[in-house]
C-alpha cells in the first residue's frame, strides 16, 4: 500500500532495474530514509535473481526463492514505488523514463542497473530453440519447460548446445548436465539419453581467468563426456543444429547462448556518454560522464579509469557507494570516490553430479592462483546465503529519517514546502494550474470516446456540473466507490480502482456510460503533486475507455495518502438488469475470479507475502468484468452481484436473503489466488474479515468447516473482486468453459441453489 506522507515530496530519485547494487542501495535507504525523497524502482519484474546462486539453481540445488531477492518487501521497507514494466528510453531534457506499457515516468535524480545481455548473431534471434541466458527470467522459464519435457519423456535422446566458453558457459554447461542427469537417473534412464556440446571462438576455455582454472574446468568437462569445441565460432542456429564458420555441424534441440556482454540499444539512443560497447560510462562517483543526475552501476556501467569485467561481484560492492551518492547527490553534499578493486576471489562451483548439495566442490581463482575442494563451495554456499538473508530479513523498526530534504533545498520558490499547517475544506484542493495541465497532458494523450452524444457537457467543455442525456429507453444505473491506495503505483492503482468501480455497472448488465473522479493526492511540491495525478487519471482512463465511458469530471484534493475512486453510470434496459433477488432453484453459482486480494495485501502491508502473490492477485484486478458480465448475460444468468467488501459469503447472503432461496456451496470448487491458503494459515487477514465473520450465522454448518484455512477466505474481502452469478444448469458447463476462453481461467461453478426452507441459515458448505 502507499506510505503516508507527513512531509511533502520535493525530489524523485527512480531507480532503473532491480539488480544487486540497487537491492543494496533500497536496503539502506529502508534503514536510513531521506524525509522528501520519493523512490519509485522500475523494474520488468517483482523478484531479482542473484547471479552468485544461478548456476546452483539450474543445477537443482536452490529453489528460485532460495536464489531471488523479492522486490516487493524490499521496497515497501525502503518506502519506495515499485512500477513493473519494460524501459525502453530516455528523455534525459525532460528528465523522464520512457516505458513500454505505462506514461513516461518523471524523476530528478536516476540510476540505472539493468544488467547486461549477450551478444548474439542477428541469424539466431527469430530461432524459437535458441534461448540467451541474459535475460534470466526468460532463460529460466524455457529452462523449466525442458525440465518438463524431459521428466515427460526420459527415454527420448536430447542434446543441447551451449554457446560461448567463458565462465558462464562453463558453469551452465556442468550445472544443466547434473541436472538433467537427475532427472534421467529418476526415470531409470541412462544419462547417455543427454549429449552437451560447448561451443568455444577461442582456442582455451574461460580466457579472462589463470590458465591453471581453464585448463582445470577443461579436463573437467572432458571427464563428464562433455563434447568441447575450441576455436569454432557459430555462424548460423538453425532449429535444430548449429553451424560453425569452419564447416562443423551438430545437431542440437536447444540451443544457449552466454557470450560476451552487450548494453540494449536504448542506452546509447538517449544520447547518454558510453564506452564502444555501448554500456553507461561513469566516472569515480558512479555518475554519468554526460549528465550529472544520471547515476549508473553494475553490468551496465563502466567506470571510466578503471574498467573491470562484467561480474557479479562488482555489482554487489557498488551498491553502498552508489546509496551514499545518491544520498549525496540529493542533498546536495559533495560526492564520495569508490575505486574497485583489480583483483577478488571468485569462486565457481562445479556442480557435482551426485544427489546431494554437501557433495559438490567449487574452484577458486585468485589471479594467478587457483585450487578446488569441497570447502570451497561450502564457504561460496554460506557467504550466498548470508548475502540474499540480508533481504529476506528485513529489520522491523527503521530509524527516523537521517536528514530532512526539504530543510536543506532552501530557499524554495513554491510554498507547498511549508506543510505544518495544511488547509481544510476547499483549501486543500488540488490547485487549478496543476488540474489544467494534468487534463491536457490527459485530453492529448487518452482522448475521450468520440461516439459520446449523450454527453452534452464533460471534459472537453467544462462547467460547473456535467450534463448527461438519459435515452429514453434505457434506465440509469450509478454507483460509487473511493478507497486508500494498496499498491505503490498511482498508474496500477488507478486501473485497478475503475475496474472496481465498474463492476457494479457489469454486475446489474448495464454498459458504463460515464464517471466522475476523485481524488486525494500526497503532499508534494506542484510538480509531484501533477505527476502523481497524472499517472493515476492516466490508470483510470485506460481502464474506462476501454470500457467505453467518458472521464465527465470530478474533485481533487492533497491528502497524507493516496485515494481514488469513482461515481460511475451506466445504461441499461429495465427489463434485462441483473438483480440479486433473481436467483432461483436449480440454478448453478458461477463465479469469475479466484479470492484472497484482502488477505494477500494484508501480508504484504507486513512484508510477508511473496511477490510472484501480488503480481498474480495484481492481475486478477487489473482485469475487467466487462466481458464476463456479457458472457454471463448470454448464457441466460438471472441474477449477479460483484465479490467486494463484505467477502463471497457476505455478498452470498444478500442475495440469498433477497432471491428467497437457499444454497450449497462447494469449498473445494472455490478458487483461491496463489498464496492466499498460505498468509491465512498464518494467521493473517484483512482488517475488514473480523466484521465479515458475521455471515457465517447464515451457514448451516459453519462448525464443520470453520477450522478450514481456505474457509476464513469465504469471509476476505475483495478489491475488484469477480461476479457471482446464478446461470441455468444446463448452461453452466458451457458458460464455465467461454469464460475460460475469454481469459477468466479461475472461473468456476461453486454451487447450486435450492428451495429456501424454514431454517434462518440458507447456506450450506460441502467439503
Amino acid at each position: 500500500m502507499m506510505n503516508p506522507v507527513s512531509e511533502p515530496i520535493v525530489k524523485d530519485l527512480v531507480l532503473v532495474g532491480g539488480g544487486h547494487s540497487h537491492a543494496i542501495a533500497l536496503r539502506m535507504l529502508g534503514m536510513q530514509p531521506l524525509s522528501g525523497v520519493r523512490i519509485t524502482l522500475l523494474t520488468e519484474a517483482s523478484d531479482t535473481p542473484y547471479s552468485g546462486m544461478l548456476p546452483g539453481h539450474i543445477a537443482g540445488f536452490y529453489s528460485h526463492d532460495e536464489c531471488h531477492i523479492d522486490l516487493r518487501p524490499l521496497a515497501q521497507f525502503a518506502q519506495a514505488q515499485l512500477y513493473l514494466d519494460r524501459v525502453v528510453g530516455l528523455d534525459l531534457a525532460n528528465k523522464r523514463v520512457i516505458c513500454a506499457h505505462r506514461p513516461p515516468v518523471a524523476f530528478d535524480v536516476v540510476s540505472i542497473d539493468i544488467g547486461s545481455t549477450p551478444t548474439i548473431p542477428d541469424i539466431a534471434r527469430a530461432v524459437e530453440s535458441s534461448i540467451p541466458v541474459k535475460p534470466i527470467r526468460r532463460f529460466l522459464d524455457h529452462w523449466d519447460q525442458l525440465i518438463e519435457q524431459v521428466a515427460e519423456n526420459p527415454e527420448k535422446p536430447i542434446c543441447i548446445g551451449i554457446i560461448g566458453g567463458g565462465a558462464g558457459g562453463v558453469e551452465l554447461s556442468l550445472a544443466v548436465q547434473r541436472h538433467l542427469h537427475k532427472v534421467l537417473r529418476r526415470s531409470q534412464q541412462p544419462p547417455t539419453n543427454l549429449s552437451l556440446h560447448l561451443f568455444q571462438r577461442g582456442t582455451v576455455l574461460m580466457p579472462g581467468y589463470s590458465r591453471w582454472v581453464g585448463d582445470h574446468f577443461h579436463k573437467i568437462l572432458a571427464h563428464r563426456g562433455i563434447h568441447l569445441h575450441l576455436g569454432e565460432t557459430v555462424t548460423e542456429v538453425q532449429a535444430h543444429q548449429v553451424k560453425c564458420e569452419l564447416g562443423l555441424t551438430v545437431a542440437c534441440d536447444h540451443t544457449f547462448w552466454v557470450t560476451q556482454a552487450a548494453a540494449p540499444n536504448w542506452i546509447k539512443a538517449s544520447g547518454l556518454a558510453t564506452d564502444a560497447q555501448g554500456f553507461i560510462g561513469v566516472d569515480e562517483n558512479l555518475r554519468s560522464l554526460s549528465h550529472p543526475f544520471v547515476f549508473a552501476a553494475g553490468d551496465i556501467a563502466t567506470i571510466k579509469n578503471h574498467p573491470r569485467p562484467k561480474a557479479g561481484v562488482f555489482a554487489v560492492r557498488q551498491g553502498k557507494p552508489l546509496f551514499e551518492n545518491l544520498r549525496r547527490t540529493l542533498s546536495g553534499q559533495q560526492l564520495k570516490p569508490y575505486i574497485p578493486q583489480k583483483r577478488y576471489l571468485s569462486l565457481i562451483g562445479t556442480s557435482e553430479d551426485s544427489d546431494s548439495n554437501q557433495h559438490n566442490a567449487a574452484i577458486a581463482s585468485w589471479g594467478p592462483f587457483g585450487w578446488q575442494s569441497s570447502t570451497l563451495w561450502q564457504l561460496k554456499d554460506g557467504i550466498d546465503r548470508r548475502f540474499m538473508d540480508r533481504f529476506s530479513q528485513l529489520p522491523e523498526m527503521m530509524h527516523q529519517p537521517t536528514s530532512t530534504l526539504a530543510a536543506q533545498l532552501q530557499p524554495q520558490p513554491q510554498s507547498q514546502i511549508q506543510n505544518l499547517m495544511r488547509c481544510g475544506g476547499c483549501g486543500a484542493k488540488v490547485g487549478s494550474s496543476v488540474l489544467e495541465r494534468v487534463l491536457q497532458r490527459i485530453q492529448q494523450e487518452y482522448p475521450q470516446p468520440s461516439d459520446r452524444a449523450d454527453i452534452l457537457i464533460g471534459l472537453d467543455a467544462p462547467d460547473d456540473a456535467a450534463v448527461l442525456q438519459i435515452p429514453a429507453d434505457r434506465v440509469l444505473v450509478q454507483t460509487i466507490d473511493y478507497f486508500r491506495s494498496l499498491i505503490n503505483d498511482p498508474f496500477v492503482f488507478g486501473q485497478i480502482s475503475a475496474n472496481h468501480c465498474l463492476s457494479d455497472i457489469f454486475a446489474m448488465g448495464a454498459m458504463p456510460q460515464s464517471a466522475l473522479a476523485i481524488a486525494t493526492v500526497p503532499y508534494a511540491l506542484e510538480a509531484k503533486v501533477e505527476e502523481t495525478l497524472y499517472q493515476l487519471l492516466a490508470g483510470a482512463l485506460k481502464v474506462l475507455h476501454q470500457a467505453g465511458a467518458a472521464l465527465i469530471g470530478g474533485h481533487t484534493t492533497e491528502g497524507a495518502e493516496l485515494a481514488f475512486g469513482l461515481t460511475c453510470n451506466g445504461l441499461a434496459e429495465r427489463d434485462r438488469l441483473l438483480r440479486k433477488t433473481g436467483m432461483h432453484p436449480g440454478q448453478v453459482l458461477i463465479l469469475t475470479k479466484a479470492l484472497g486480494t484482502g488477505a494477500l495485501f494484508a501480508a504484504d502491508m507486513q512484508r510477508r507475502a511473496k511477490g510472484r502473490w501480488i503480481d498474480a492477485a495484481v492481475e486478477s484486478m487489473l482485469q475487467s468484468n466487462q466481458a464476463a458480465a456479457e458472457c454471463l448475460m448470454q448464457h441466460q444468468a438471472s441474477a449477479c452481484t460483484d465479490i467486494t467488501g463484505f467477502g463471497l459469503l457476505g455478498h452470498l447472503a444478500e442475495m440469498t436473503q433477497a432471491s428467497q432461496v437457499a444454497v450449497e456451496l462447494k469449498l473445494a470448487a472455490i478458487p483461491l489466488l496463489a498464496g492466499a491458503r498460505t498468509v491465512v494459515e498464518q494467521g493473517i487477514v484483512s482488517s475488514l474479515q473480523p466484521q465479515n465473520l458475521r455471515a457465517a450465522l447464515k451457514v448451516q454448518n459453519w462448525s464443520e468447516i470453520s477450522d478450514r484455512p481456505e474457509s476464513a477466505l469465504l469471509f476476505d474481502p475483495q478489491t475488484s473482486g469477480g461476479l457471482l452469478a446464478a446461470v441455468p444448469a444446463e448452461r453452466a458447463s458451457d458458460c464455465v468453459s467461454a469464460l475460460q476462453s475469454l481469459g477468466y481461467q479461475q472461473s468456476r461453478a461453486i454451487g447450486g441453489i435450492f428451495p429456501c426452507t424454514s431454517s434462518p441459515e440458507p447456506i450450506t458448505i460441502e467439503l
